[in-house]
């Protein structure tokens, strides 16, 4: 699980109580209030930081001090007059963040803070400077703090909690932040839920329900966190909502009219916001067995992301004599100072890295034992006034600022496994995969249920036709017998007519020759008419064997034959017809079973990443659709051995175009798990799409196979089995004569693949696959756009390993081929995946001098300062900042257009 590192500032602030003399104020340096990351030795300059996130209780974390920063309140009407005599006893200096403080008119003590506040400074400067950075991190899943100390009457409520109902100026910070919270979340997926309570008399109240007048306070004994059960939590869904709850908790709040304050607080207020938000967690890599830098990526997973933001609004510090408390008030103003003093107590243990910190000496210790010391990012506005009279209570409330300076907090994020809306997700998934699998066995039923009763049809009529050509058969046989018996008896008379009974005797018995012949004809008659008889008789019973079998023919015969190689040639039609069909069948089979093992390889994976018990039902219902179809065997063992893979890639050479195209769906789907991939490769399943690839006709079959091509393309092995055998020319060509976007994207993609391995950089160039890659942007389809984008930044992300290694010197060949100007253009694209891709070619380009003076004027500079300060990754932004810093040429541009990163 990927986690977000974030630095609340730099570190200890060394010698930050010490009084700086007024000698040595020009070499001060002022620390910055900004957040920063030091540069990490662990990590080369082309490859981001790999982070794991942890829950709050894990043992990591990130040092960041406390922010502390001082407003100077401008004098009251009282103090005009009273104090018209006497300067101030503060003087600001908030270009150097400091101020001074003065005993006398000659002497003064000088101080240094993150940030100094005039008395002109507006409520949105204020929030900007204080608050906005902790409500970012609250946004990015971190808890914060903001908290305002001072004496009574210096302006605490004022910046903190200011409505601004009439002026929207005069908001304070409670208001601000909760505008920006709400800005930033999306109501289908996040939450944001405030309680509003005052710690009183050491007593916590709810200020949302004045009867909950005694909060118990809990502490997870696991983790440290501190919990308010018994609180009330109003979810937020608009302004109006939570400027309502302030109004309600205001009117409850416990306040008096002393000599410093007509509207004294008397109580410390809390604001707790607690922010819930979906996020996704960033890709897993994994290293290829046969190479590391080959990789694939795990789909991002959900996570929940939990933070607090604390807004405190302490009461005001006072001295009894000042204020004129008495009675009641009087205790108030006790219970007040003790509870600040225990304060002071745990940050001046936590300053000088005391073993023992007294956090249980007061409810507001305990409350706010996350913020100092704790895994909360911090910042605290110290209030003072200008008035010489109360030099003592200014002195004191700057001194606890410097004191808190010196507090580091350790950074973490609390992230959570989304189990819940993954398992909805899956199950709706694995309805729609149910639904969809049924149907296509209805499908598949309805199918064969078609071909077995055309099959029976053509049957039925086959063996009437033929049961017709046999009885024509017959009667041309016997035609032709009376015929032949006809002709004989017409021959026989004609002789005896021409001859004469008498004439014949005489010849007969003289022996002569004319009584010899006519014997003779008689013989050959008789020999004739015998052998017409035992034809007849074969015929009958060759029919009657026809008849038997049915749908047999005779290999020879006498007569007949043109009809029944007519028959002949119909048997083998209906043969080849049968084939096809059973082709049809094959395919049908295949994709039920392939749709049963994405359904399957869908509950392995839940049953890998998830909890056995939370997907446990997921398992029955896929196992009774799998046992079903193949008898408890796993759908690719199904696949494999009752269809076969020789077999499916057989189909591929099929002369029917559904059946290529189906044969390719198989192959595709197959090919898009890595334990199919060598099994296919190594029966030749690359080969044969790439003839299909060469010779296809229909775009759909183009773009099955551009698809199945760049699932085998993920492999290192295969992506230079490719390479030989002519694929990255294949894919150039498919690429110009494709139109369909869908086509594009999967061609795109096989390339953007090829451009992740170093070795075929050069085979890349000459065979015009950067070119074709480039070309495809003219579709202007965000899929393809997405995928062009990631080829460009994988063949950067090469040619700068290739640079730092020495193995190529020269310009990128991006920017040869033309490149710059549309990665430019699309570095701060809508779509995420675009521009994040982009940002990332730009950050390996702009690592090597000779690619930096076309960068600049392309400019490719301008998008790199942006990239550097607005990026939404923080690797990408340190990557930026580290290569405009490493770059000379870069950074005497930058000091001529006076840029700073």
């Amino acid at each position: 699980m990927a986690c977000n590192v974030y630095r609340n500032g730099t570190g200890l602030h060394k010698g930050a109580m010490r009084p700086l003399a007024a000698s040595n104020s020009s070499n001060v340096k002022s620390s910055s209030f900004k957040s920063r990351i030091p540069p990490s030795s662990n990590h080369s300059p082309g490859s981001a930081p790999l982070r794991r996130s942890k829950s709050a209780g894990g043992s990591d974390g990130v040092p960041g001090r406390v922010r502390v920063a001082v407003r100077l309140r401008p004098r009251n009407a009282e103090e005009s007059v009273a104090d018209a005599d006497f300067a101030d006893c503060v003087e600001l200096q908030p270009e150097l963040k400091r101020l001074k403080l003065r005993k006398n008119n000659w002497d003064s003590e000088t101080y240094e803070f993150d940030e100094v506040l005039t008395e002109f400074a507006s409520q949105k400067r204020v929030y900007e400077v204080v608050a906005k950075p902790v409500v970012e991190s609250v946004l990015d899943g971190y808890n914060g703090t903001v908290m305002a100390y001072g004496q009574t009457g210096t302006g605490k409520t004022f910046t903190l909690g200011r409505l601004g109902e009439e002026d929207t100026s005069a908001r304070g910070i409670m208001v601000r932040s909760m505008e920006e919270i709400l800005a930033n979340v999306s109501p289908e997926t996040d939450s944001v839920s405030v309680s509003y309570l005052q710690l009183y008399m050491e007593t916590i109240q709810d200020l949302l329900d004045p009867a909950n007048d005694n909060i118990s306070i809990v502490e997870d004994p696991k983790t440290g966190d501190v919990s308010l059960p018994g609180a009330t939590h109003v979810e937020i869904r608009d302004e109006q909502d939570f400027m309502e709850l302030l109004r309600r908790g205001e009117a409850h709040r416990i306040a008096a009219n002393t000599k410093l304050n007509t509207e004294s607080s008397r109580s410390h207020a809390i604001l707790m916001v607690h922010v819930k938000r979906s996020v996704l967690g960033a890709e897993d890599v994994i290293p290829s067995e046969t190479d590391k830098s080959s990789h694939f990526a795990k789909p991002p997973k959900p996570l929940v992301r939990k933070s607090k933001l604390v807004l405190v609004d302490l009461a005001g510090s006072e001295r009894v004599h000042k204020s004129g408390s008495e009675g009641h008030m009087l205790e108030e103003a006790k219970s007040i100072n003790l509870s600040l003093s225990a304060l002071g107590k745990c940050i001046n243990a936590l300053a000088e890295n005391s073993a023992h910190v007294p956090v249980r000496d007061s409810k507001l210790t305990r409350l706010l034992r996350d913020s100092f010391g704790g895994t909360a990012r911090t910042s605290l506005i110290v209030t003072i006034g200008p008035s010489p009279r109360h030099r003592g209570e200014t002195t004191s409330t700057i001194l606890f600022g410097q004191r808190a300076m010196k507090v580091e907090n350790m950074l973490r994020i609390k992230e959570e496994f989304d189990y819940k809306s993954l398992s909805r997700k899956l199950e709706i998934q694995l309805d729609k995969l149910i639904a969809e699998n049924e149907r296509q066995q209805k499908v598949f039923d309805d199918e064969v249920e078609r071909i077995n009763l055309e099959a029976l049809n053509r049957v039925s009529e086959v063996e009437r036709n033929f049961a017709d050509a046999l009885e024509k058969e017959r009667l041309k046989y016997q035609m032709e017998y009376m015929e032949s018996v006809k002709n004989l008896e017409e021959k026989m008379i004609e002789n005896q007519q021409k001859h004469g009974c008498d004439g014949f005797m005489k010849d007969k018995c003289n022996g002569e020759g004319p009584v010899s012949s006519i014997v003779e004809d008689v013989a050959e008659v008789k020999k004739l008419l015998e052998k017409e008889i035992h034809m007849r008789k074969e015929a009958e019973d060759e029919v009657n064997k026809l008849k038997s079998q049915l749908g047999q023919c005779p290999d020879s015969g006498e007569g007949g034959g043109s009809e029944i190689l007519k028959l002949q040639k119909a048997l083998a039609d209906e043969v080849r017809q049968k084939k096809k069909l059973e082709e049809e069948m094959i395919i049908l089979r295949s994709q039920m079973l392939q749709l049963t093992f994405e359904a399957d390889q869908m509950r392995r994976c839940l049953g890998r990443n998830g909890s056995a018990n939370a997907y446990g039902g997921l398992d029955s219902p896929m196992s009774q659709v799998r046992d079903s179809l193949n008898g408890h065997k796993t759908p690719v063992a199904a696949l494999f051995e009752q269809v076969g893979l020789q077999k499916i890639l057989a189909l591929l050479e099929s002369e029917d175009a559904n059946v290529r195209i189906h044969a390719v769906k198989v192959v595709a789907n197959l090919a898009a798990e890595e334990a199919n991939q060598e099994r296919i490769v190594e029966a030749g399943g690359l080969t044969s799409l790439l003839m299909l690839l060469r010779s296809y006709e229909d775009e759909n079959i183009g773009r099955v196979v551009a698809g199945a091509i760049a699932n085998l393309a993920m492999n290192e092995t295969n992506q230079e089995l490719i390479m030989i055998q002519g694929g990255i020319n294949l894919l150039s060509v498919t690429a110009s004569r494709a139109e369909d976007p869908q086509s594009l994207r999967m061609v795109a993609g096989a390339i953007a693949n090829l451009c992740g391995n170093d070795k075929l950089q050069t085979k890349l160039r000459s065979e015009g696959g950067i070119k074709a890659l480039l070309g495809m942007a003219r579709c202007g389809h965000p899929d393809v756009l997405s995928q062009v984008a990631r080829g460009i930044a994988n063949f950067a992300k090469c040619e700068s390993r290739a640079s730092t290694n020495g193995i190529k010197s020269g310009r990128s060949v991006l920017i040869n081929d033309g490149a710059l100007p549309w990665i430019v253009q699309n570095a701060n694209n809508d779509s995420s995946p675009i521009r994040r891709h982009i940002e990332l070619a730009l950050c390996h380009l702009a690592q090597h001098e000779v690619n930096a003076k076309d960068m600049i004027s392309g400019g490719a500079l301008w998008e790199l300062v942006r990239i550097s300060r607005d990026c939404s990754r923080e690797d990408i932004r340190s990557l930026a900042r580290r290569t405009l810093n490493l770059s000379p040429i870069f950074r005497a541009e930058m000091r001529r257009l006076r840029i700073e990163v």
